[in-house]
């Protein structure tokens, strides 16, 4: 059997419960009271002053009709008994004072407590028969009918009447009186609709609508995002379908995040997304929700809202696309994180300064630019300003600037997303509800929200909740397969006469190559062939491309002779030690083409996708780094530039982490277990600049030695290798890693000759060129020092193959 309730009617046949239970319940009696609760003194008195204060408003009324009328006189008007309608206030007052009174008994006396509130019970008992719909119904008429007594009482008194004939006459002054109403309505519109109708226009533009049709791109123009792709599809099946989840009791995922490095093709996989489903395709420009005027943001998303939920119910579903996200779906400077650590790793010195050196960090390895970043970003990060003390301290908040997640921008999206569903319609929500009839329920509105960033973790984590953005995809740099894909569909939209082979080795020599990189390699590359007035793109033409992209723009600055021979034999120590001991890599570009920030770099390419190093591979990109400098003593006699700071700074900061962080030193401990100051090296005892006079030091410091003599043999056995591949580099100024590789090995190359490095002849006289450099370095520097030339291929071919081999004392 099932008990009845005890808690939902007054004590009775059906109740459970004593009369005293029920009269505590609603007030009636405190729990072990025996008096009334005490009332706070307004309680007592706020009626007592209303009905007084009416009353001297009546008597003011009364002396405004007639000037002579003194107060006393005007006070005995109200209360005659035939004209006086203050006697119904006084009446009231007293009815008051004795309720009071009552009261006052009550918190004083038990017995007559006990027999009030007796009297009390009897009467909400009969009352809490009702339902609280009802209760609610009976007040809201009592109220109204309050409120029509006291505007009768004032109609009767303006219009010296009794009160029923007031509310008769009140119609008829009213449409006499309508001219002037409707002026000053106009009036007061005329001031609202300006406000309405600067906001109006702010809260326009940034959401552009394709419909059905207007979009022609398909799944099959993405390319190299595979894996992704097939996952996005099954998102618009349940979109096509949503009755496939729904009725086994599930629910359509309503937002997905495309996540990833910038070109790598989200919002082309948004695009797609439209022109499969034939469902319209909103597009929405973050930046758009920016304004000056708070509140506009706000209003722009839920405009939006608006306009998405009625072309869903139109369409049967729609798809919206926040391209960029991280600026609306960011609370403001919560997330900026500061302007430190987000630019190049180590100092970068301005154009022209004397400290400028090579681009040391381009020829690691991917993973040891991370490490280093990582650290670098750590170290750069700038701290807050402090606070002023004193009656002069900051007043303003910091993170009241304008942004697309402040100014409640954020909060309103964040509603809209999954807020409360409302009932649609003026006349569902209005009419309806005053007609008593319940509002029909919102329909199931189809909207799949798409947002696009690369700053995931920019996003405010309560966007990111399952419910707003139920998944999360990484569009990431595409795989070998997918770039060569890529260029497939690139490549077939032009003139070309490249192989399958030649096109997979170019997917293979530029890793981490983008959709949008890969377009623009193939566009420049038919760019170089137009500019030879050919319009079919040829083998050369991409290499050509792909150089002047890697390297970029010439500043046309030209080195001095010496100079320009010493910068050329520091890229080269760099690319010939490169070329012997980083086996994950291969070289891609060397050049001594001067940069913004650098006086030339090495630039080398994975050979595979790998996702882990070793200690021999970071010992190798050591010994990378330390050969400018041991080359530079090497071959100046034991003098070397500034141009080395980056590449110690590397090898040291890789090889302090080596020692303490990452296992591959000569103790088990890690110092990432021990705290440090914010400001200091995450390897450091806690003085970054006393870090190399510690134990952890000086083993680094031991490391980086053992490597250095390493790189001094390497350099001595190659020293020819190193003269040629800088002699390339002056005359070529930027050449590719197979020409480096052409030239140590001896053999021909896309853009460089390496044959004639091998004819002991020309070896010798490389030689003597660098031997009137170093003189030159160290005495008279107005000596002119041309570049030896070495032969041409024709008259190259006419030599004797023997001639061809390299002299052993000479590579010695």
């Amino acid at each position: 059997m099932t008990s009845r309730p005890t808690g939902g009617g007054p004590p009775g046949k059906r109740g459970r419960r004593s009369r005293r239970e029920w009269r505590q319940q609603y007030g009636l009696l405190g729990a072990g009271r025996q008096l009334r609760r005490p009332q706070a003194l307004w309680d007592r008195l706020k009626f007592s002053a209303l009905f007084i204060l009416l009353w001297f408003i009546l008597v003011w009324y009364e002396m405004s009709l007639n000037p002579d009328t003194s107060f006393s006189d005007a006070a005995k008007a109200q209360l005659q008994v035939h004209s006086g309608t203050g006697r119904w206030l006084v009446l009231l007052l007293i009815i008051e004072v004795l309720r009071q009174i009552s009261y006052l008994l009550a918190e004083r006396w038990r017995l007559y407590y006990r027999l009030s509130s007796g009297a009390m019970g009897r009467g909400d008992q009969v009352t809490h028969q009702l339902s609280d719909y009802t209760r609610f119904r009976l007040a809201r008429v009592i109220k109204w009918l309050i409120v029509i007594g006291i505007l009768g009482v004032i109609l009767g008194m303006v219009y010296h009447t009794t009160p029923i004939q007031g509310l008769f006459n009140a119609p008829a002054s009213i449409y006499h009186a309508l001219p002037i109403i409707l002026y000053a309505m106009a009036i007061m519109l005329l001031g609202v609709s300006q406000f309405v109708a600067i906001f109006w226009f702010l809260s326009r533009g940034g959401v552009d609508v394709y419909y059905p049709g207007d979009i022609a791109t398909r799944f099959t123009d993405v390319w190299g995002q595979d894996h992704v792709l097939a996952r996005v599809q099954e998102n618009i099946l349940f979109l096509e379908d949503p009755e496939s989840i729904e009725d086994h009791g599930g629910y359509v995922p309503g937002g997905l995040l495309l996540w990833g490095p910038p070109g790598t093709g989200k919002t082309l996989m948004a695009e797609a997304m439209a022109g499969e489903t034939g469902k319209p395709y909103v597009f929405v420009d973050p930046g758009a929700f920016i304004n000056m005027f708070f509140g506009v943001g706000v209003l722009k998303v839920k405009s939006l809202f608006r306009r998405l939920r009625k072309l869903a119910v139109r369409y049967g579903g729609v798809i919206v696309f926040f391209d960029e996200a991280d600026s609306l779906g960011s609370r403001g400077a919560s997330v900026g994180g500061g302007g430190g650590g987000q630019g190049r790793v180590g100092h970068q010195p301005s154009p022209g300064t004397p400290f400028a050196a090579c681009h040391g960090f381009s020829y690691l390895a991917p993973q040891t630019q991370s490490a280093l970043y990582a650290q670098a970003a750590d170290r750069n990060q700038a701290d807050p300003a402090p606070r002023r003390r004193g009656p002069f301290r900051q007043m303003i908040p910091t993170g009241m600037g304008m942004g697309g997640g402040g100014m409640g921008t954020l909060q309103a999206l964040l509603t809209e997303m999954s807020g409360l569903k409302k009932p649609r319609g003026f006349f569902n929500r209005v009419v309806r509800r005053t007609l008593g009839m319940r509002p029909k329920p919102p329909p199931k509105y189809r909207i799949l929200i798409v947002m696009a960033t690369n700053m995931p973790s920019a996003l405010d984590e309560a966007l990111l909740r399952p419910g707003r953005l139920d998944r999360m995809y990484k569009v990431g740099y595409p795989s070998k397969e997918g770039r060569k894909r890529t260029y497939e569909g690139y490549f077939s939209k032009v003139r070309h006469d490249l192989t399958e082979e030649q096109i997979d080795h170019l997917a293979t020599i530029t890793p981490y190559a983008t959709g949008a990189t890969i377009k623009d390699l193939v566009n420049e590359s038919l760019i170089v062939a137009l500019r030879d007035n050919r319009t079919t793109i040829t083998w050369a033409d991409v290499l050509k491309a792909k150089l002047a992209k890697s390297v970029g723009p010439s500043e046309g600055v030209e080195y001095i002779e010496r100079e320009r021979h010493a910068v050329a034999l520091h890229e080269a120590c760099h690319a010939v030690i490169s070329h012997l001991v980083q086996k994950r890599n291969v070289i891609d570009t060397a050049t001594i083409q001067k940069g913004a920030d650098y006086l030339g770099f090495v630039k080398p390419i994975p050979i595979e996708e790998q996702f882990t190093s070793w200690h021999s591979e970071f010992d190798a990109d050591i010994m990378v780094s330390l050969a400018s400098l041991v080359g530079e003593r090497m071959f100046f006699d034991g003098d070397s530039s500034s141009g080395v700071s980056g590449d110690l700074r590397n090898a040291t900061a890789l090889s302090l982490a080596m020692e303490g962080l990452w296992g591959m030193g000569g103790q088990y401990g890690s110092y990432a277990a021990t705290p440090a100051p914010h400001d200091a090296h995450p390897v450091a005892d806690g003085n970054d600049r006393n870090v190399l006079e510690t134990a952890l030091g000086r083993r680094a410091e031991a490391h980086l030695g053992a490597l250095a003599d390493r790189t001094t043999v390497l350099l001595t056995e190659n020293r020819s290798s190193v003269l040629a591949v800088g002699h390339a580099l002056e005359l070529h100024k930027t050449i590719s890693g197979q020409d480096v590789v052409a030239i140590i090995n001896g053999n021909e190359g896309p853009t460089v000759d390496g044959r004639p490095y091998r004819l002991p002849g020309f070896s010798a006289e490389l030689e003597e060129y660098h031997a009137r450099v170093v003189a030159a370095h160290g005495g008279d520097r107005s000596l002119p020092l041309p570049v030896p030339v070495p032969l041409p291929a024709p008259e190259l071919s006419a030599l004797p193959a023997a001639e061809h081999r390299a002299d052993p004392a000479t590579d010695a």
